[in-house]
């Protein structure tokens, strides 16, 4: 169950936003943060000049100082700035980096920020891009991330290929359709969501017969690239005690902030493990904050591939072990199913500029929690988690809490 205690030290979410991900050829990356972090601290009410720590998120640039370069634009105060890079999990060890430096008492409000610029440019170590075109919003058409087409392994569309299949000869009931359901799933929830890349639904038939990217991961299965930013205002709770009602009604507690990577075995295993560093965080999550996953009323995870959703499904409990293919057939996953998930439309639909997906989806479920998110809404939702991983490999997990003040 929930739980309802709140300590002195917890850390919470009072201003939240993200920019339309897409395609920017007329701005920068400076732009697009600048954009995501002045909305924050309008949401929270606050300035720049109320902030005691940043953490900034991004991959791309990561050796340029982006963190200092976006208090150029947006206003310096001589605060620390962490600059995080740690693959897709990129935003939420930004977000890690500001909470515990308020957990630390090192500081009583911190921005977080993701941003990433990657155009049409494919995923870090890709093959070259490929030819192929996916539908814009706009109606125009535009070439998707690089993939390593059907016999590759070594990259991303292979890793999450074989990781999926794995997952299938293991259990009954859980084939080519049960994944391509996923991305079904997900373009359709992605019609409602104003700032996702793509809103464009796609029949079951339609992702089937897609171009095959890594089996079974056919072109409408795979997330696009883009760019976008997201940014989070945190505070203590002793400086939560000083906002006004407003805004302590809108604030949502983080009972659980949680990271991982891959542990040491003996297997000569070469590619990475996806499934490990995602049960023990959400493990130490569930316990930490003192829920279950069945009191999730929303989950955004980390969806970069159909596969990745699915074997997610089990990793994070969100089904019985092994019925992962079973849960998205019982419709479980959709937005008016057991557990919703990705409703924001996920990676797949949503985008995912790789230094603003974890930020992003704090962003969401913010979002959901304070019943502000629109026609896309879950009703009642109170408690949320999200989940994004880094092959490198990193993961983590955060539970996030409606306000009871």
């Amino acid at each position: 169950m929930a739980s309802n205690g709140e300590s002195g030290d917890n850390v919470w979410i009072i201003g939240a936003s993200m920019t339309r991900f897409g395609r920017y050829p007329d701005k920068d990356l400076i732009d697009l943060g600048a954009e995501a972090t002045m909305a924050a601290l309008d949401d929270a009410g606050m300035t720049m000049t109320d902030m005691e720590v940043m953490g900034a998120g991004n991959l791309m640039e990561a050796a340029s100082g982006v963190g200092q370069r976006l208090q150029k634009q947006v206003g310096q105060n001589g605060i620390p700035v962490y600059n995080v890079a740690n693959a897709c999990a990129t935003g939420a060890t930004a977000i890690r980096c500001v909470y515990m430096a308020i957990k630390a008492g090192e500081a009583d409000t911190g921005i977080a920020v993701g941003l990433e610029q990657m155009g049409k440019a494919g995923l870090l170590g890709s093959a070259p891009r490929s030819d192929k075109n996916v539908f814009e919003p706009s109606g125009r058409y535009g070439s998707v991330m690089s993939v390593e087409g059907r016999v590759g392994t070594t990259l991303m569309p292979g890793v999450f290929a074989q990781a999926g299949m794995e997952y299938a000869n293991a259990h009954d009931g859980v084939d080519f359709e049960q994944f391509a359901k996923v991305a079904e799933k997900n373009h359709q929830h992605s019609t409602l969501n104003p700032l996702a890349q793509y809103q464009k639904a796609f029949s079951l038939e339609e992702i089937m017969g897609a171009d095959m990217m890594a089996y079974p991961n056919t072109l409408l299965m795979c997330c696009p690239t883009g760019d976008g930013a997201a940014a989070v205002v945190l505070v203590s709770e002793e400086k939560l005690r000083t906002l006004s009602d407003e805004q302590r009604k809108r604030a949502v507690r983080i009972s659980a902030s949680v990271m991982t990577s891959d542990p040491w075995t003996e297997s000569d295993q070469v590619q990475p493990d996806v499934n490990t560093l995602t049960r023990a965080a959400a493990q130490e999550a569930y316990e930490t904050a003192g829920v279950d996953p069945q009191d999730l009323d929303l989950v955004e995870l980390h969806d970069c591939f159909a596969t990745a959703e699915l074997i997610h499904y089990d990793n994070l409990g969100l089904c019985a072990p092994g019925e992962a293919g079973k849960f998205i057939d019982e419709r479980g996953p959709w937005r008016d199913g057991t557990t919703p998930v990705n409703v924001s439309g996920g990676l797949i639909s949503k985008g995912h500029p790789l230094g603003a997906t974890g930020v992003a989806n704090l962003f969401e479920v913010t979002t959901h929690l304070r019943g502000e998110a629109g026609d896309r809404q879950i009703e009642n939702a109170k408690v949320g988690l999200t989940h994004v991983i880094g092959l490198g490999s990193a993961c983590a997990v955060h539970v996030l809490e409606k306000a009871t003040v």
